[in-house]
Order: C-alpha cells, then sequence, then structure tokens
C-alpha cells in the first residue's frame, strides 16, 4: 500500500470522525479483509556532516567531562553549546542511554533554545533503541504539545525520524512510539497519518500501540473509527489479542451490532485468544442494553461453568439491569450471592440497589444498604445521597432530605444538579413555591444547570399558587436557556394574567416568546 493510498485511509478515517453515519466498514464482516501487496520502500541513508575544528574540540571536551560526572566543568563551557554540537556529544553517548538522557536534559533546562527539533529526535532515536519507551514518549509528547496546532510540523516530526533513523543505529519501535504517543493524545488524525507512513517504509505498530489507539478512541464514543482501524490492522495482519477483541466486541454492542459482537466472541479461540472476564462483562453489558436480561445470565452461567468466576463489573452490570426493570427481588438475590461468592460490593453496587429501592418508594431499604455500605467501610457518594434526598423528596419527606444535605458538607461533598432537582421536585409536591424557588436560586449560585422539565415544574408549582410573578421570572429564565415554553403551561398562564386584568402583561410576554422564535406549536390552538 502506497502513500498516498494511506492518506485516502486516513482521509476516509476524518470524513468518519466528522459523520459517523457513513463509516466505511462492512457490517457483517469485521475481521474479514482481502489482503493486499505490500512493496516497502526502504530507510534513506543520510550522514550528519562530521565536526571539524573548534566543535570537534568542543565536543571531545564536553564528552570527556561527562563520562567523568564533571558538571562543573561542563557548567563552565555550557553558554558554547549549540544544537551541532549537542547532536554529536549525544551520538557520542548514545551506547550509554543513562548519561545522553541526563545530559539532554541538563541542556534543555540551561538553554532549551540550545535543543533543536532534530536533537529531540535523536534522544528519541536513542532511548527507543533500550527500549525506554515512556522517556522517549515523554519527550515526544513535548515536542506535539510545543507545536500548537501548527500541521506542518507533524510532517517534518516523522521527516526528521527517517532521516536521522540510520544515522543513530534505530529501532523500528521509534515509529510505534510516535504512533502510540498521537493515540494516547487523542490525535486521531496524526496517528492514522503515522501508521501509513510508517508501513511505506516497511514497519507497523505493535498491538499494544494500537490497542492505545483503540481505546481513546472508545474513551470518545467513536465506534465506526474502531470500525475502520480494526479492518486496517486485520488487512495488514496485525494480530489481535484479548484487549483488542474485547473493545471491538464493546465498540459493536455500543453500535447496536450485538449479533455481531456474540459471533466474535465465538470466534475468539479461532483468532488464538481465550475469553477473558472482560470479554464475558463486554457481551453481558451488550445483552442487558438490548434489554435481554435472561440471555445475559445464562452467559453468567456459561462463564462459571468455565471456572471464570463473576467479579464486581458482572454483578454491578446484571443489578443495574435488575433494578431498571423493577426486578428488586431478584437483584435482592442476585446482592445475596455476591455476597456468599466473596465477591466484595462497591460504591456502584450500593448505589444502585439504594436508587433502585427508593425510586420504588422503599426508603427504609434504601435507608438499610446506606447502614451497610457505612459499616463495611464504603464511604457514599453524592450519588448516594441523591438517591436517598430523591427517595425521601418524593415521601413527601423533606425535612429528613434536607438534614441529608447538612450531611453532605460534613462529608465535603458538593450538591449538583440531581441534587437540586431531588429537592426542588419534594418543594414543589408540596405545592410550596418560595421554597422550591429559593432551592432554585441556590441552583444557579452553585453553578448547576436546571433542565426544561424542572424549569416547566417549578412554573406550574406557582400558577397552582396563583404566584403569576413567580411563573413569569421562571418562564424568562427558560427563554434565556432557548427552551421552548410547554403550550398548556403558557396558555395557562395567560389565562391567568388575564383574569386578574394584566392582559397587557401576557401580550407582551407573547411578543417577547415571538421575538425569540420560541413560541410553541399548538399554543394559538390552546388558547
Amino acid at each position: 500500500m502506497n502513500h498516498l493510498q494511506f492518506r485516502k485511509m486516513s482521509t476516509i478515517i476524518t470524513k468518519t470522525l466528522k459523520n459517523p453515519a457513513k463509516s466505511t466498514l462492512n457490517n457483517h464482516n469485521v475481521n474479514i479483509f482481502k489482503p493486499r501487496k505490500w512493496f516497502p520502500i526502504p530507510i534513506p541513508h543520510r550522514s550528519m556532516p562530521e565536526p571539524k575544528g573548534e566543535d570537534l574540540d568542543f565536543i571531545n571536551i564536553a564528552h570527556s567531562h561527562l563520562i567523568n560526572s564533571d558538571w562543573s566543568k561542563l557548567e563552565k563551557i555550557c553558554s558554547f553549546i549549540n544544537p551541532f554540537r549537542l547532536n554529536h556529544i549525544l551520538l557520542k553517548t548514545q551506547k550509554d542511554f543513562v548519561l545522553s538522557h541526563g545530559f539532554f536534559k541538563w541542556v534543555a533546562l540551561k538553554n532549551p533554545s540550545f535543543v533543536s527539533l532534530e536533537s529531540s529526535v535523536i534522544m528519541v532515536h536513542i532511548l527507543t533503541k533500550h527500549r525506554k519507551f515512556k522517556s522517549a514518549e515523554l519527550i515526544l509528547r513535548g515536542l506535539i504539545d510545543s507545536a500548537s496546532g501548527c500541521l506542518e510540523f507533524f510532517d517534518r516530526l516523522f521527516d526528521e525520524i527517517v532521516s536521522t533513523y540510520r544515522v543513530c543505529d534505530s529501532s523500528p519501535r521509534v515509529f510505534d512510539s510516535l504512533f502510540k504517543t498521537y493515540a494516547h493524545l487523542k490525535k486521531f488524525r496524526n496517528a492514522t497519518d503515522v501508521y501509513g507512513r510508517m508501513k511505506e517504509y516497511g514497519f507497523l505498530p505493535t498491538i499494544e500501540s494500537c490497542n492505545a489507539l483503540l481505546s481513546s478512541l472508545m474513551s470518545f464514543d467513536r465506534v465506526d473509527i474502531v470500525f475502520t482501524f480494526y479492518g486496517e490492522m486485520c488487512r495488514s495482519r496485525i494480530s489481535p489479542n484479548v484487549f483488542t477483541i474485547n473493545m471491538v466486541m464493546d465498540a459493536l454492542c455500543k453500535g447496536g451490532k450485538l449479533e455481531r459482537a456474540v459471533e466474535m466472541f465465538k470466534e475468539m479461540e479461532s483468532m488464538g485468544c481465550s475469553p477473558s472476564i472482560a470479554s464475558f462483562n463486554t457481551l453481558i453489558a451488550g445483552y442487558c442494553k438490548s434489554g435481554l436480561l435472561s440471555t445475559a445470565m445464562k452467559l453468567k452461567s456459561a462463564m462459571e461453568k468455565k471456572e471464570i468466576h463473576p467479579n464486581v463489573f458482572t454483578y454491578n452490570i446484571i443489578l443495574n439491569c435488575l433494578c431498571k426493570e423493577r426486578k428488586l427481588h431478584e437483584a435482592s438475590k442476585l446482592f445475596h450471592e455476591m455476597k456468599t461468592m466473596e465477591v466484595s460490593p462497591n460504591i456502584v453496587t450500593y448505589n444502585t440497589l439504594v436508587d433502585g429501592y427508593c425510586h420504588e418508594g422503599n426508603i427504609e431499604m434504601g435507608d438499610r444498604l446506606f447502614e451497610e455500605m457505612l459499616h463495611k467501610g464504603v464511604k457514599p457518594d453524592i450519588g448516594t445521597y441523591n438517591a436517598l434526598i430523591s427517595g425521601l423528596c418524593k415521601e413527601g419527606k423533606t425535612k429528613k432530605a434536607a438534614f441529608l444535605v447538612k450531611e453532605l458538607d460534613r462529608n465535603k461533598l458538593v450538591p449538583n444538579a440531581s441534587t437540586f432537582n431531588a429537592l426542588i421536585t419534594g418543594q414543589c409536591a408540596r405545592k410550596n413555591s418560595e421554597r422550591a424557588f429559593l432551592l432554585y436560586k441556590s441552583m444557579i449560585s452553585s453553578g448547576c444547570h436546571p433542565n426544561k422539565s424542572l424549569l416547566t415544574m417549578l412554573i406550574s408549582t406557582f400558577l397552582n399558587n396563583e404566584d403569576y410573578d413567580g411563573a413569569i421570572y421562571v418562564l424568562k429564565e427558560m427563554l434565556g436557556k432557548n427552551f421552548v415554553p410547554d403550550p398548556s403551561i403558557l396558555s395557562n398562564l395567560c389565562t391567568g394574567l388575564r383574569c386578574c386584568g394584566r392582559e397587557q402583561v401576557a401580550m407582551d410576554l407573547c411578543k417577547e416568546i415571538e421575538v425569540r422564535n420560541l413560541m410553541p406549536e399548538g399554543f394559538r390552538e390552546a388558547l
């Protein structure tokens, strides 16, 4: 595959990033690709100018001081270092990477202007040749960060690595390090460009580096690009490992291709990989997401037969599904099984169950679980408190909810939008518009953003109390956020204003809504 073909692949991936609907991967044949002919070009031979005269003398003197660790003498001649001299000192000491790396960092600290792109790349070559990949990637990361989006720099960086490759008698892992650095920085286009260019010279990234790119893509939910890159890996005969397959399975599940994920799971052993607990968890999560709870439970039983014991993530996935389907009795049984199997529940486990019970109005069970987690040394987080506060507010127990809010401060937890939503909902249920409004103001001052349904509920509470000024205030807040008001709520407000002789206010309000292009459909009919 030549450079132009890989540029085309990079363009396809970039377009897919912009438009995920147009994925280039066949939906049913993820890992079936025709092999392509590959004619790599050789790395060019390039010689660096040899030092002469004063340059040669300086390099020899500096080298002597360096190998004798005489930093005081190096300090005296530091101002005479330049990029050319630094390059040759690094090459002269390259067999001792500790010495060369120490000198490189010392010079960079003394005067960064002495360190050129070429010097940095030479240092990267030395480090990767000695398998010090993290140190090499740290230098590459610094170079990339300093580029500040300069597109030309990325080509220059790769070209510099190529041109100094032979001089440093380097290792192919230098290209792999560059590819992985871009992957970790989530610079997907640069990573795919490097992939294409390194393949031109006959090099391929390691599976670990490919996995780094796939992981970064998954962190952005770019499942479409995962498919595309995985396809390219297969065409290049890069053998996937279990981590690769797990990520692709996860992407398939998230992309709505559960059947293909199941096929891939079944093909794992023929691909030279044994399913791990993460493989089972990924597929169980896919089944739960698709509402196939019974199938998920069967797969859990299957993994136990293979002597792969479910872990806390396995249980959490199924418990979450059971609670969402309001099957709390089954959730309780599974929770008991979890403890019997000596799998320690974590904060996610308890939050899932507390929220499930509180959502169903079983505050007593929610409290019991809360006490249990404290006894077990599992520290509650804001999610735990939000679940309890929401349950209490739904039951009209706002005083107890307020007590829990005070506990947040003692535990150094900050209320979030969900906390305020629960508290405001509780006050609205009691038709206490004044307290609800005070909570709303606190919510805004805390930097939390109310959603449309909360604002609508607050307006409705004001209207029920015939507090039209309060309703107008909140409505204008809603308009400021470009939310289209509910037509029935707006109709009730206008009707109430007219009934108390404030027709002009109602008309002005409607004009403001029209000017903002936020007039709800069907509003005129509602009037």
